[in-house]
């Protein structure tokens, strides 16, 4: 079952939302991660105190990123502004690298030291609630990308569950340095958080290169556009078929292949019908349809008309 669609105003309301709740759970984190890591000075709890500060710059980014991308076209973006959302992933994905980089250098020195951190059961409940807010940060940024489709809030949530499993490493480590007095734990922890942190810099930028090259949106997506376009029985096939994403909305191009014998009138209200059953499954899509003559069309379109498959 899809879910309902959303007006482009619905769809940025649920978007304020949930960014700004993610603006709020990293500043709290940030709180009481400071406050454990300055009782205890554990290695693992430094990584996930320097995570959840990066997480807060992301946020922000994320934060006012959704609102220009959201932006309508203007005379100097006439497709509109959301490839801002692409940009701020590329942003996002350098502070989690240049983080990742710090924390692994300061738990590859931990390992030599041999006092254990203190305060281990302060930094276990700080852990345990950083899991649970994470938790319901992650389910409600959930419920929003499935109703608004929103690259950023998916790239946020993301990160987030990247962090989920960085908490888990990093309450391992603690629970065993701070309670059991095994310090190389700690620093294997706060290690792990590092490659973690890498691999997820990776996953962010691969979704920014992806909308800035304009990559085809998923195969479902598309072939779900393709079904809707061709549902009119006067629809001989289509095309040419371009998709892409920028930011909150889709740029959707193709060819429809129509009866020659078809008045332009009746041609135009086929294309217009089937834009509109488009846009109902995607309301933030931009589309572009052109008509051609079954059979009788020569190639025609420019550089790129013929190049790529359908």
């Amino acid at each position: 079952m899809f879910a309902p669609a959303l007006t482009a105003a619905e769809s940025l309301v649920l978007t304020r939302r949930v960014t700004t709740l993610s603006v709020a759970v990293a500043t709290v984190l940030i709180v009481i991660k400071g406050a454990a890591w300055l009782a205890g000075h554990s290695v693992a709890m430094l990584a996930s105190l320097a995570d959840s500060g990066l997480d807060l710059v992301a946020s922000l980014v994320t934060f006012y990123a959704v609102r220009y991308a959201a932006a309508p076209p203007d005379a100097e973006h006439r497709f509109g502004h959301g490839k801002a959302e692409a940009f701020a992933s590329l942003t996002q994905g350098g502070l989690v690298f240049a983080s990742a980089a710090l924390i692994g250098q300061e738990a590859v020195r931990a390992f030599f030291r041999a006092r254990a951190p203190e305060h281990g059961v302060l930094g276990v409940g700080v852990m345990a609630v950083s899991i649970l807010l994470t938790l319901l940060l992650i389910r409600a940024q959930t419920a929003v990308t499935r109703r608004t489709r929103s690259v950023a809030v998916s790239g946020d949530r993301a990160h987030y569950a990247a962090d989920l499993a960085a908490n888990a490493v990093s309450l391992v480590g603690i629970a065993a340095a701070g309670l059991l007095g095994l310090a190389w734990v700690d620093a294997a922890a706060g290690l792990l958080v590092a490659l973690w942190l890498l691999w997820g810099a990776i996953g962010v930028f691969r979704e920014a290169s992806h909308q800035l090259m304009d990559h085809e949106l998923p195969l479902a997506d598309r072939e779900r556009i393709i079904g809707l376009m061709t549902a009119d029985p006067r629809v001989l096939g289509v095309h040419q078929v371009r998709t892409r994403a920028s930011g909150p909305y889709m740029h959707v191009q193709a060819h429809m292949d129509l009866d020659p014998a078809l008045p332009l009138s009746a041609a135009h209200a086929v294309m217009v019908a089937a834009e509109k059953r488009v846009l109902e499954a995607f309301p933030a899509a931009d589309i572009l349809l052109h008509p051609d003559p079954r059979g009788v069309a020569e190639p025609h379109g420019g550089a790129f008309s013929e190049s790529a498959p359908a």
